[in-house]
């Protein structure tokens, strides 16, 4: 569960903004697999309203989808009602390091951004992420892989440019994330393979909607990224009324052009790539 967003609010509106992005490169690092695509079973851990679950439902043989809020997992199983009942995908309310399937269960493990709502840190060495990566050894088959979707703390910095307006916000995210060398280290010591990483520079999370200037001022376009719910009342406010100042001058498009250039380059998410040796 987040330790900072209320996701059984969030639910109701986190699909308005929030696309499956790089599906592409998922099933190209799962054909690498010992299986066919249609015969693999595939576990999508921190599942959420199950955007990356609907998108590759009918691409496998099976999805196992795990998450913890209720409201998100509900929200998926509505989406997914007539494949789950053809026995196409399974939903299990459960935290992601203590996942309720056998050892050596599934072919694939994907987990799109997830990590950074763990409650672990640097200064702690990062432990309940490599107890969820243990959990993902333990139910993957040898020759079996981990795909990671996540932000560099690089990237929360370069590759958002409303992150501009509530720099608290973007360092105590950072705080929460790993950096993806240390995860690739974290992931070796486990026993996977030497992960991979890339950075599409084309992916943008929120999709169309990241170019709604003045989606800052709906809450609904808020909800779409957890880190406005560390933004503090009184920051929110003064935000919100520079927001409004831009727009009312017919500045704002321009701000956020200018503070877009910068993801052109860094991008906003890594895929980190491993597998389970045979």
């Amino acid at each position: 569960m987040s330790t900072y967003e209320n996701y059984h609010k969030t639910s109701q509106v986190y699909d308005k903004t929030r696309t499956a992005g790089g599906v592409d490169i998922i099933l190209n690092a799962m054909e690498e697999g010992n299986l066919p695509l249609s015969e693999q079973v595939l576990l999508d851990a921190g599942c959420g309203t199950g955007l990356y679950s609907a998108a590759l439902v009918n691409k496998v043989r099976r999805i196992e989808a795990v998450d913890l809020n209720a409201g998100m997992l509900g929200m998926a199983q509505e989406k997914l009602q007539s494949e789950e009942k053809q026995g196409r995908i399974s939903f299990h309310q459960s935290a992601i390091n203590s996942i309720p399937l056998p050892d050596k269960s599934v072919d694939a493990v994907m987990i799109n951004q997830v990590l950074h709502h763990l409650p672990d840190d640097a200064d702690s060495g990062w432990p309940e992420h490599k107890k969820v990566f243990n959990e993902f050894f333990r139910i993957l088959k040898p020759g079996g892989g981990l795909i990671i979707n996540s932000c560099s703390p690089e990237q929360l910095e370069l590759g958002f440019w409303f992150y501009h307006l509530i720099p608290d916000a973007i360092k105590a995210v950072q705080e929460k994330t790993i950096g993806i060398d240390t995860m690739a280290d974290q992931l070796k010591s486990i026993g996977f393979s030497e992960p991979r990483q890339e950075a599409p520079l084309d992916l943008i999370l929120q999709d169309e909607a990241y170019f709604y200037a003045d989606g800052i001022l709906d809450p609904d376009w808020r909800s779409g990224d957890s880190i406005w719910s560390l933004v503090e009342d009184k920051t929110l406010t003064d935000v919100l009324e520079k927001t409004q100042n831009l727009q009312k001058s017919g500045k704002l498009e321009n701000f956020m052009l200018k503070h877009d250039q910068t993801r052109k380059t860094s991008g906003q998410v890594t895929f980190t790539v491993a597998g389970k040796q045979l």
